[in-house]
């Protein structure tokens, strides 16, 4: 063989091997995040499923795998089948709930697992190594703050949450820490999970139980569409405010439209796990640790800015 074949099929060797420890070393990045059960959470799986498809493509060492799950108990499975078989490098996880998956999320991290939490948050945060979110407490304050000033410091309120977890714990402290001292009066607050047909029963009852109630707060927008639809059904016109939260672009459109009973909004963009995978590939690629709590600002949507949050082409 002459030198310039032995030297050409030496380099073919070498890149083989080279393709083959990539192969080898190829980084697994899992992504658990709850199924479209509702508009915001249709936005979590669209922008997961494009940051993994962009991801795949730039890095052939990295391999970003999204599953979805209708539920906490198939998250869990999610995890254990996303676990079996192979070493994960990384996982990017929005719980469905927070208390059912701090144990499972717990033993990934046992494994050596680099844990990414997003929105909901675990029961025991030292669990995670990179945490982002949106500011729940501002979602609340901010919200709370506005009702104080255009209800003029009293009134009767009824509230809505959504389902047991973190944020939803800090959006209910963020607006009742706000309230006190005022004469704005909560008479009722429950779950409706965030579910749009539930909030609309629940408003249902409330309207029914409550012969004056000045204004709505559902900490969530989906939320937000069933108390609208129930208020319109009906006729009450002693609400001046429903107001909710997340940003979803029909409710910013109703800011921009100067709608008189939904006037505000504050953000909670779903693209945040987008950048939460981003930063976690960062971190196994990069050459540079990223590690902590990134907190997302949530200031408060009016008709002078809201052009500025409103995007028309989002799945939110």
């Amino acid at each position: 063989m002459s030198t310039k074949k032995w030297i050409a099929a030496a380099a073919v060797t070498t890149l083989l091997a080279a393709g083959h420890a990539l192969a080898a070393d190829k980084k697994v990045v899992a992504v658990s995040i709850p199924a479209a059960d509702h508009g915001w959470t249709a936005g979590i799986v669209y922008h997961a499923q494009a940051a993994a498809k962009e991801i795949n493509a730039a890095f052939p060492n990295v391999e970003v795998v999204v599953k979805t799950s209708p539920s906490a108990t198939a998250q869990v499975s999610a995890l254990e089948d996303l676990s079996a078989g192979r070493k994960l490098d990384a996982l990017v996880i929005l719980p469905y709930t927070s208390e059912e998956l701090t144990t499972p999320v717990k033993a990934v991290k046992d494994s050596g697992t680099f844990i990414t939490v997003v929105d909901r948050g675990l029961n025991d945060p030292t669990i995670q190594d990179l945490y982002l979110a949106g500011d729940n407490i501002a979602v609340g304050r901010n919200t709370a703050k506005f009702m104080i000033d255009k209800l003029g410091g009293k009134g009767n309120l009824v509230v809505l949450r959504g389902i047991p977890t973190v944020i939803d714990d800090e959006r209910i402290q963020g607006f009742q820490d706000t309230i006190k001292g005022t004469d704005l009066k909560v008479l009722d607050i429950q779950y409706a999970n965030w579910n749009s047909d539930e909030a609309f029963k629940l408003m249902q009852d409330y309207l029914a139980k409550y012969p004056q109630i000045d204004a709505v707060w559902a900490n969530d927008d989906d939320m937000l569409l069933g108390v609208l639809e129930a208020v319109k059904e009906s006729g009450r016109k002693d609400i001046k405010l429903a107001l909710g939260g997340n940003g979803m672009k029909d409710i910013v459109k109703k800011v921009i439209d100067g709608d008189a009973m939904t006037p505000v909004e504050t953000p909670y963009p779903p693209a945040m796990i987008k950048t939460a995978i981003y930063m976690t590939v960062a971190n196994l690629v990069g050459q540079a640790p990223v590690r902590g709590t990134v907190k997302l600002d949530a200031p408060l949507i009016t008709q002078e800015n809201a052009k500025e949050y409103y995007f028309p082409d989002s799945p939110f």
